[in-house]
């Protein structure tokens, strides 16, 4: 969230238009009785969310809930990342651009030090929430030169760090094609100094391309939306913190569920209204991403997460 777009004086979503966590809860129920069988808490950030634990307690004990995770920036990490893991998490993504701490800082625009994300890492891992996916977004002439020191650092962890291509979220990140860094691109450069094969998805709609290093150090993933979109195999849909239901990254307008939750809706309502939207979905912004999607009034990651 650019200091610049959201400074000082931006006026955040009122308390009282936030779901509470026995809403999200029952939404995510709802997901569940429907075929959904993973749940990720993104954001944002997701641990800014007081007493998030109190959310991963009621969200782990969902029937059907096979795999809860949740993406977060690191800076709260080691101080939440017991509590997670004894509420019933299960695993961990961690957003972490570059080693180097000014090119951190200056790629996420924020005031701690890359350490913390290091102190989160191993704490989470300490408490037994691994492997621990560490996200990487690629900016050309930003962070490129961080490549290589950022695989070999986690190899031989068994953390998988995913190199992300650079994307046209939302209208406040200044994205330009020129900025992207191609994950084959990544992939060689990496290859070049450890060789790498192609691992199987681990599931299907996996939208990272697995690799492994031959010399058996471990695995990193590709995850490249602008070269290699994978529109098509999109098995997500978000939920923002206030109730909207998107279900594209990219997407231009999303779907009121608050309003069916506080308007007495049943649960066989709403799981008819997300059933319609679902069917009828047809988002491919990534696959048709030229002129004709310029200017779009996209929703911004910081709502919807990644």
């Amino acid at each position: 969230m650019p200091k610049e777009v959201f400074g000082r004086d931006w006026v955040f979503i009122p308390r009282d238009e936030l779901l509470t966590f026995e809403e999200i809860s029952r939404i995510a129920r709802i997901f569940v009785a429907h075929g959904v069988e993973k749940l990720r808490m993104t954001g944002g950030e997701p641990l800014l969310r007081r007493d998030l634990e109190r959310l991963v307690e009621m969200l782990a004990v969902i029937p059907g809930v096979n795999d809860l995770t949740l993406t977060t920036n690191g800076a709260l990490l080691a101080q939440k990342a017991r509590l997670l893991k004894d509420a019933g998490l299960r695993r961990l993504t961690v957003s972490l651009d570059s080693l180097n701490d000014k090119t951190f800082r200056a790629m996420n625009d924020v005031n701690f030090p890359v350490d913390r994300v290091l102190e989160g890492i191993e704490a989470a891992s300490d408490a037994g929430l691994k492997p621990i996916k560490i996200n990487m977004v690629v900016k050309r002439n930003a962070n490129e030169a961080s490549i290589l020191e950022m695989a070999r650092f986690f190899r031989h962890t068994g953390h998988i760090v995913r190199f992300i291509e650079y994307m046209d979220v939302g209208h406040t990140n200044g994205w330009r094609m020129e900025d992207v860094v191609p994950g084959g691109e990544i992939v060689e450069l990496i290859a070049g100094e450890w060789p790498l094969e192609p691992l199987p998805p681990s599931y299907a709609g996996e939208v990272g391309t697995r690799y492994r290093y031959r010399d058996g150090a471990g695995e990193i993933g590709i995850i490249a939306s602008v070269t290699q979109p994978f529109c098509r195999g999109c098995t997500r849909a978000r939920l923002t913190a206030d109730g909207q239901l998107y279900m594209c990254l990219f997407a231009t307008h999303g779907h009121d569920l608050r309003a069916r939750l506080r308007g007495g809706s049943s649960d066989d309502d709403i799981g008819a209204f997300i059933r319609a939207i679902w069917r009828r979905r047809g988002d491919q912004y990534s696959e048709i991403r030229s002129a004709k999607t310029i200017g779009l009034e996209k929703v911004e990651m910081s709502r919807i997460g990644g």
